[in-house]
């Protein structure tokens, strides 16, 4: 894909994802995550050619103006989008994919002082809700979502919702329930469990009475 291709996709991506955006003009005008995934593609090109010095300075005028830390060393694909972004940081061997969407005070952080993969990697088509960390050289599957103020620290299998701190995983989400993450209808894998243990204790102890009640007691 060319640059100028690149450009419009990006614009096009949060026309398509934010109903707050009226306009192309206002979606290039008033958005800081555009401005930092763009500065990032700068700054990740002079990593990537070991302006490493310049590449960090460039970032971090960047995070001055927008909020947004994106190290220059990450990896990013196409259709990311940072919606409203401030507080979002990404570790340097953060590995995102296509079609990913963060809101703001999103932590993709690294838990090794190592020079090695110590950032989470994310597929494809996963959004991070508000505030969420996810800490590590870990794995969030494709079709993912991360609710919001959810501590990660484990791998989240695809097409699944993790929620919670520490993140507790809800399996078998569709794509269409990802895309619209409405927070106040997560799941709760604790309350989904507990009230799995009352319902059996609720059958035994039918199960008890009858019993009792066959041999007269």
């Amino acid at each position: 894909m060319g640059k100028l291709a690149l450009l419009k996709e990006d614009i096009q991506t949060i026309v398509e994802k934010d109903p707050a955006n009226r306009s192309y003009l206002e979606a290039l005008l008033c958005y800081p995550g555009l401005h930092a995934i763009w500065s990032h593609r700068f700054a990740h090109y002079l990593w990537k050619h070991k302006f490493y010095l310049i590449a960090r300075t460039l970032s971090q005028i960047t995070r001055f103006f927008t909020g947004i830390e994106i190290h220059p060393g990450a990896k990013i694909g196409r259709r990311f989008f940072i919606d409203h972004g401030m507080g979002v940081v990404v570790g340097e061997t953060t590995i995102i994919g296509d079609d990913v969407l963060l809101y703001k005070g999103v932590v993709l952080g690294g838990t090794s002082l190592r020079k090695e993969k110590r950032h989470p990697t994310l597929g494809n088509n996963i959004i991070v809700g508000s505030n969420a960390i996810v800490m590590g050289a870990i794995t969030i599957g494709d079709n993912a979502r991360i609710g919001a103020a959810s501590v990660v620290t484990h791998n989240v299998p695809a097409n699944s919702t993790a929620v919670g701190i520490p993140a507790r995983v809800k399996m078998g989400e569709t794509k269409k329930e990802i895309c619209n993450l409405e927070h106040s209808k997560l799941p709760d894998p604790v309350a989904d469990a507990m009230k799995y243990i009352l319902d059996k204790q609720r059958k035994l102890e039918e199960r008890i009475s009858k019993i009792e009640n066959k041999n007269g007691f």
